[in-house]
């Protein structure tokens, strides 16, 4: 239950994670994923990172260019659309907000006694 929710959670955070790397450029694939893993996202697989892309280039708000490669095949590069710096910016208004309500929430509870089986006690 736990690894599910941090995935469902880790889900909805990366969309937003993404349309910010790739509001500062174009990349692809690979790239994106050492971007990624520099802030910290270090268990990303790509089994994640593609479906994301093309998920978001369905919702329009990003693009995608075949290119060729110096090093061996073409590279699909990606870049942010107008709308995706639209959902971009809501992302990072929706996340200011809920990362207050969350850290408000944390607080309190770490302000509380519990029983020993964790559970706040009045």
């Amino acid at each position: 239950m736990a690894q599910d929710l941090h995935t469902q959670m880790l889900k909805g955070i990366l969309q937003g994670c993404v349309l910010i790397i790739l509001s500062r450029g174009e990349y692809y694939g690979y790239t994106l994923s050492q971007e990624l893993e520099k802030y910290g996202f270090a268990e990303i697989s790509k089994g994640t990172i593609y479906p994301l892309l093309m998920a978001l280039e369905k919702k329009g708000l990003i693009t995608s260019q075949l290119r060729p490669s110096p090093d061996g095949p073409a590279r699909k590069y990606y870049q942010v659309t107008s709308d995706g710096m639209v959902a971009r910016h809501d992302f990072i208004q929706q996340w200011h907000q809920l990362s207050q309500h969350v850290t408000q929430l944390l607080a309190a509870e770490e302000g509380m006694s519990h029983d020993d089986q964790g559970r706040p006690t009045r």
